[in-house]
Formats: C-alpha cells, sequence, structure tokens
C-alpha cells in the first residue's frame, strides 16, 4: 500500500465494501483500474473537443493568466508547471516523496474507512495534486488544476491535498471533466484542505462530467483561527450519479466557511449533494447556500450547521426550482446547536416559475422563452466569486435554454 500505515492498511481493507449512507451504491468491479496502460496526450495531442471540453471545466490550456497549472488524464499526469513564487504544485506522489510522506497532512482530515470509496482510494491510490501557498504568499492569479477522464469505464483515484500556510491567500479554479468519446467512468477523489490562522482560500469547483459517470468526491477542510474558506461548486451537466458530502471544522476564533453551489439536474442525473460545519470557537460563522434546478433529474440537497459555542452565527438557504413535470428535488436542512446562545436559521423551499412573473416581464417586451430564462438566471444567481469569464458564459446560456427542459 501507497504510503500507508500498517493500521491504515487493516482499516482500509475492513471497509472495502463499506456503502455510503447517502446515494446508489456502486460497484467498483464494474469499472477498469490499469494504471500501468495509461497513454497521457500532451496538450498538443487533445484533440479540439477536448480542449473545448478543458475549458468549459475552468481550465485554461494556454495557461494564461494562471500562477500554477495541474492536469492529470485518468491515471498519469499530463502537464504541470508553476508560474509564481510562494505556491508549490506539484503531483502527490512527488510530494509524498519529497516531504517524507506529509505525515501532518496525509489522511488525517479524511478517515481512510470512512466508506468502501476512500478504502478504494487509499488501497490504489493513483495520483491528485498537491497545493500549498507559503506563509504570506498572496496571489493575484489563480491556481488551476483538472482531473479528466478518458478512457472507457475507467476508474481514477486521487488524492489531494492544500494547505493555505499562516496569512496566505489563494485562488483555486478546479474542473473534473470526460473525454466526448467517453460515455460511462468512475471518479473517486479524496480531498484534505488545511486553511491556517488567518489564511484565505476560495475554492471553484466546475463538474463538466459525461452522461453516464458516476463520481464520489470525499472532502474535509480544516480552518483555524481568524481563516476563511470559501467554495464555489457548479453542475450544470448531466451526470449519472453524484453524491457528496464535503465537511468543514472551524477549529479557532473567527474562523469563516461559506459553501455555494449551483446546480442543474437534467433527466437521468441523480445528485445527492450538501454541506456540514461545526462551528466549535467563538466568532465563527458560515453560510450555506444551494441553488438547485430539476429539468426532469433527482436533486436531493443536503445541508448540516453544528454550532458548539454559544457565539457563533451560521445560515443555511436551500431553494429548488422544478422546471419539469418530472424529477425530484428534496432539501434537508439541520441545525444542531450545542451551546444555549447559538445563532443558527435556515430557509428552504422548493417551487415552480410563476406564471404573474413570466407576464409581467412579457409585458415589458420579452418573449416567454426570454422571460423564463431571465427568471431562473437570476435564481441561479448566488454571487460566484472568481468564476471564468468563459464559464460564466457557458451558465448564462445554460440559462437561455431553460425553458427547453434540459440541456
Amino acid at each position: 500500500m501507497y504510503y500507508l500505515s500498517e493500521q491504515q492498511r487493516v482499516l482500509a481493507e475492513g471497509a472495502r465494501d463499506k456503502a455510503c449512507p447517502f446515494g446508489e451504491d456502486i460497484n467498483l468491479d464494474a469499472y477498469i483500474h490499469d494504471p500501468d496502460h495509461d497513454q497521457v496526450p500532451t496538450y498538443d495531442e487533445l484533440v479540439a473537443e477536448e480542449r473545448e471540453t478543458l475549458v468549459k471545466a475552468g481550465f485554461d490550456v494556454g495557461d494564461h493568466d494562471r500562477a500554477a497549472s495541474f492536469l492529470q488524464v485518468n491515471h498519469a499526469i499530463g502537464h504541470c508547471c508553476r508560474k509564481v513564487e510562494g505556491v508549490e504544485v506539484m503531483p502527490m506522489r512527488q510530494a509524498l516523496e519529497l516531504y517524507d510522506s506529509l505525515p501532518e497532512y496525509w489522511w488525517q482530515a479524511v478517515d481512510v474507512d470512512a466508506d468502501k470509496y476512500t478504502a478504494k482510494v487509499a488501497l490504489d491510490f493513483d495520483n491528485g495534486y498537491f497545493i500549498r501557498a507559503l506563509a504570506g504568499t498572496k496571489t493575484t492569479l489563480p491556481v488551476q488544476t483538472c482531473l479528466f477522464m478518458s478512457s472507457e469505464k475507467v476508474l481514477q483515484n486521487v488524492h489531494n491535498i492544500i494547505v493555505v500556510e499562516e496569512g496566505a491567500e489563494l485562488e483555486i479554479i478546479s474542473g473534473c471533466a470526460t473525454s466526448h468519446q467517453m460515455k460511462q467512468g468512475l471518479h473517486l477523489g479524496v480531498s484534505e484542505l488545511y486553511i491556517k490562522k488567518n489564511a484565505r482560500l476560495s475554492f471553484t469547483m466546475i463538474h463538466h462530467w459525461g452522461e453516464e459517470v458516476v463520481t464520489r468526491p470525499r472532502t474535509v477542510v480544516q480552518v483555524d483561527e481568524g481563516g476563511t474558506y470559501i467554495s464555489n461548486y457548479i453542475s450544470m451537466k448531466k451526470v449519472r450519479s453524484l453524491q457528496m458530502y464535503p465537511t468543514a471544522y472551524l477549529r479557532g476564533r473567527g474562523g469563516t466557511v461559506r459553501f455555494n453551489s449551483v446546480v442543474a439536474a437534467p433527466a437521468g442525473s441523480h445528485l445527492d449533494m450538501g454541506s456540514r460545519v461545526y462551528l466549535s470557537h467563538p466568532e465563527c460563522r458560515a453560510e450555506v447556500i444551494s441553488r438547485a434546478v430539476s429539468f426532469g433529474g433527482d436533486i436531493v440537497a443536503r445541508g448540516h450547521l453544528v454550532g458548539e459555542d454559544p457565539a457563533v452565527k451560521a445560515h443555511l438557504e436551500c431553494h429548488g426550482l422544478m422546471l419539469s413535470r418530472r424529477g425530484l428535488i428534496h432539501a434537508i436542512p439541520e441545525l444542531e446547536g450545542r451551546a444555549a446562545g447559538v445563532e443558527m436559521s435556515h430557509e428552504a423551499a422548493v417551487g415552480k416559475i410563476a406564471r404573474e412573473e413570466v407576464e409581467y416581464l412579457m409585458a415589458r417586451g420579452l418573449s416567454e422563452e426570454e422571460a423564463t430564462s431571465t427568471i431562473v438566471r437570476g435564481f441561479l444567481n448566488v454571487a460566484i466569486e472568481g468564476l471564468p469569464a468563459s464559464l460564466q458564459k457557458d451558465l448564462d446560456e445554460l440559462m437561455a435554454r431553460s425553458n427547453e427542459g434540459g440541456m
């Protein structure tokens, strides 16, 4: 086992069949894990459709206006470069070799035996990325990463670690995507994020998977005193099955977390997703905001806030919009107060576009299609920070097609 202690190996072996309580249980044996036969293309070898897919996942193939870039194709590294000082970006295996297995971070936030998917990543680790902003570093350009799958029925196992050291500020745009020729695949991803004292990380994740792809991300974030973590998640394209529930622990006074998610589910998509935050120290703040639109697909939108100190504030907001006679939006907000004096609130709503709103805009010169698209676009506007212009254009085009019942 690659960089596992004996105890971790035993725990992972024991969790090989441990199903997650949320989402569809996936047969891992139905997918192919064969890293020895990877043929990783260079940028120049990517066909036009693949390069376009990378762009839609927020990845600039030319590395323009990027502090650093990382691309993994299936199990191997396709590209890795760095342009600025104070930021480290390298393959995970290289970081483990360079830093003596990274004992303070490697499998310290996520448990190897959390479920069968974390166990699989631990026992059959491919690679992933290691990103670190050194203390005091404040980059003006984002780091970009992409985890790309190109082989039919491939099983991709990645483990990522991000460290933002004391006083540093970092922005990451991370995309996940598949080749236009690929139909089925399984992505398993473990990510451990460490935000140190007074540090800040803005992390934008864009999922652009294929229609029959299954994905099981597993993410835990630790935020120290005065630290800030902002997560923006966007999924606009059909994916067969997604299940994720990132968890953040605010471990020091004044820690702040914000989870934003914007998702659309065409018919045939099954999304079970949400965010959980533990607020354990005074003056901690958390906000979980989700916008979900069903075009006939199923969405389970979860949110869980746990207040463990009297002087914390948190808000959970989950709004869904049904644009098809079929499909599902199931909002599950949870507030858990463990100390007298906590201030936590939530609001959840699932509905449709009101006819009077459409008629109001039509009376001012818009067609019915334009009016519907305008309303949906406003519904999904969650003030995403650092969104690439090309991706914002894709989001606008999606909303313009909202009246068609899907993408």
